[in-house]
């Protein structure tokens, strides 16, 4: 006797050794003896052998219209066996009935199972229903095996048009589109990225990496980079008109103008010392359009070519102290007696007329550390420059600590979208040149010093008012936001609240509202234990560091364009640590396995050996070390002051 079974899912036949009512002992054609219960057995037969039956039954079930036996069959719940009855008119033989069985175990649409070999067929509606979405799979399956044939022929699908951006930087794995792209790449062995560039879905590999940020922080579905309707902003009333001639001091590049300075002589000695801050809070508060502008973007973001702003352009206009204009802005006056100690300050809001926005590259080369040795020329407020960096001289002694160590750089990447970019790989507009300058020079100085007055006073008197204020806090080292007024060791102030941007930082403008509040003797916009100033700080701090991740991103990308148009096959740098290197000319920072152990600051010839802009990925190789320092290694302490750190980490713009 033989028996037909099913056991995990699949049917087996085998022919019975022990028979003990509840449970058989069978042993298949394999030869493998198996314990089998009585209730999973379907089907007994003397012949044909085991072997032969579901070989037959299998050739036979192939040629079974799945329509046609559900046509047949009733309404009602029925055994496989006796549809095979019906089916062939006769009572089946077993490789009949077994054949039936197979063909409804692979049809689960027409037939519901009911039990171990009984079945039901499918509602009409259901199986219709069924039907459709297998035709709907069968579609898709083909639209894939279609879309993943155009991409590896380098040919974009007519369906990615719509979702590209989803596609490149979210893709959701149960589109069709998705799963073509992943087979497509599994296919070429290339990223999504490169594959779809190599389609022309990307214009280029700048647009990536900027359609990467946007995706995420300026989506479309929100407006992208362009603003909504707002309410102009109002214009302060009654504010009076400053007595002073101010002047501002930015690289050529600066749009949003903050601060700037004046310097008046007393007629008792001494000087009062002015420094402006621009007061887009006076235009308009927290709850109005620009109010819910600033408070979703919380910050401008710069990049190498571009940026996108804060607030809308024509408000930057209408509030930056540009020359020419008189503009609504927070003085702070410092009474300073002609020894330059500080006797006393005072806080004015008023309208100031803005004489001269000074450029770092006309003023530092008549304004630095060796003209300053030797003697000053003339040239325009050459005594107003001279006299702010005497005081800021004082301000930077009485904290104890360098407004900046001098030993940083700064890099000024500026893209000329007009010019070809001499790339052969990204090919169109868009050459980029790289302006190195050291930091701290006087005018820096002058500037950083006068900054750090003007955010640290103000932040004292809010905290001494009682008003909150979002504040940079640092201790053991860390830098952090806060609002709760503490110590900045690495400045070497009690507090530091900043203020002094408040066209391009949503921080230093919410803190502006708060110091209007308290000059204009009127409730602060944010009371004490306000929620909406701890979401406020949260967010900004969380969207600021991912701005600046950004920025430094692209800087990154930059510097390799700038070495493909060089057409630079080598490339000199110095050691960081083991195998992390800086080059020199530029600001880019990269890992290069190859390095034997050098100590720190060696300076090394690298070969480059591949950039791929893409990816952002150098790729460099170790030669040699600097033929004129090479002799000199023995001797370097290993020293290099290139990397110290301000502890505040802020960005210039």
């Amino acid at each position: 006797m033989n028996v037909l079974f099913e056991e995990d899912g699949a049917f087996r036949a085998g022919g019975v050794l022990a028979d003990n009512v509840t449970s058989l002992q069978v042993e298949l054609p394999s030869g493998k003896r198996s314990k089998v219960k009585a209730a999973n057995v379907l089907l007994r037969f003397a012949t044909p052998a085991p072997g032969d039956l579901l070989e037959r039954a299998e050739t036979d079930a192939e040629g079974i219209d799945v329509d046609f036996l559900w046509e047949v069959c009733g309404e009602a719940e029925f055994g496989f066996e006796e549809l095979a009855a019906e089916y062939h008119g006769a009572k089946p033989d077993p490789v009949q009935a077994a054949a039936v069985l197979l063909r409804l175990h692979s049809a689960p649409i027409h037939f519901h199972r009911k039990g171990r070999g009984r079945f039901r067929k499918a509602p009409p509606e259901i199986l219709q229903a069924a039907l459709a979405g297998l035709e709907k799979k069968r579609q898709q399956a083909a639209a894939i095996e279609r879309m993943v044939a155009e991409l590896a022929a380098r040919r974009l699908p007519a369906e990615f048009a719509t979702i590209l951006p989803q596609l490149i930087y979210k893709p959701d794995r149960n589109r069709p589109e998705t799963k073509a792209l992943e087979a497509a790449c599994g296919e070429t062995g290339k990223s999504p990225a490169r594959l779809l560039f190599d389609c022309g879905a990307l214009p280029s590999t700048h647009d990536y990496h900027l359609g990467r940020f946007l995706f995420e922080f300026f989506p479309e579905s929100k407006g992208g980079t362009g603003f909504p309707q707002f309410a102009a902003p109002a214009e302060p009333a009654d504010l009076p008109l400053a007595a002073v001639r101010a002047f501002s001091v930015d690289d050529a590049h600066t749009t949003e103008i903050d601060d700037a300075f004046s310097v008046t002589a007393k007629p008792e000695g001494g000087w009062q010392i002015g420094i402006h801050i621009a007061a887009p809070g006076l235009g308009f508060g927290p709850d109005s359009d620009l109010g819910r502008i600033t408070r979703e973007r919380l910050s401008t973001v710069y990049m190498p070519g571009r940026k996108i702003t804060m607030l809308p352009e024509d408000v930057v206009e209408h509030f930056t102290l540009a020359a020419g204009q008189t503009v609504p802005a927070i003085s702070l006056y410092l009474d300073v007696a002609g020894d330059l100690r500080l006797l006393g300050h005072a806080t004015r809001l008023e309208r100031v007329p803005i004489v001269a926005n000074l450029r770092h590259h006309d003023i530092e080369p008549v304004f630095n550390a060796d003209t300053l040795a030797q003697g000053l020329g003339d040239f325009p407020w050459r005594d107003e420059l001279k006299l702010l960096w005497e005081f800021a001289q004082v301000l930077e002694a009485g904290r104890g600590k360098p407004s900046d160590n001098g030993n940083r750089k700064d890099y000024n990447f500026i893209v000329d979208w007009n010019a070809d970019s001499g790339i052969e790989v990204e090919p169109g507009k868009g050459r980029v040149s790289i302006d190195e300058r050291a930091r701290g020079s006087p005018l820096d100085t002058l500037v950083a010093e006068l900054m750090i007055m003007a955010n640290s006073t103000w932040g004292a008197m809010l905290r001494d008012a009682g008003i909150p204020a979002l504040y940079r806090v640092q201790t053991a080292g860390k830098v952090r936001m806060s609002t709760v007024a503490a110590a900045h060791e690495g400045l070497g102030v009690e507090c530091y609240a900043w203020s002094s941007s408040p066209l391009r930082r949503y921080c230093d403008l919410l803190n502006q509202w708060q110091l209007i509040a308290l000059l204009q003797g009127e409730p602060a916009p944010f009371p004490p234990k306000s929620a909406d100033l701890l979401a406020a700080m949260r967010d900004f701090e969380l969207t600021y560091a991912a701005y600046a991740d950004f920025q430094r991103g692209m800087e990154r990308y930059w510097c390799l364009r700038w070495l493909l148009q060089q057409g630079a096959t080598t490339a000199l740098a110095r050691v960081l640590r083991e195998t992390l290197l800086r080059l020199d000319e530029i600001p880019l920072v990269a890992r290069v396995p190859s390095v034997p152990e050098l100590p720190r600051g060696a300076h090394v010839v690298l070969g480059i050996e591949g950039i791929d802009l893409l990816e952002a990925e150098l790729r460099l190789r170790y030669i040699e070390l600097a033929p004129e320092l090479a002799a000199e290694l023995a001797s370097n302490d290993g020293s290099d002051g290139d990397f110290a750190d301000d502890g505040d980490g802020e960005l210039t713009a």
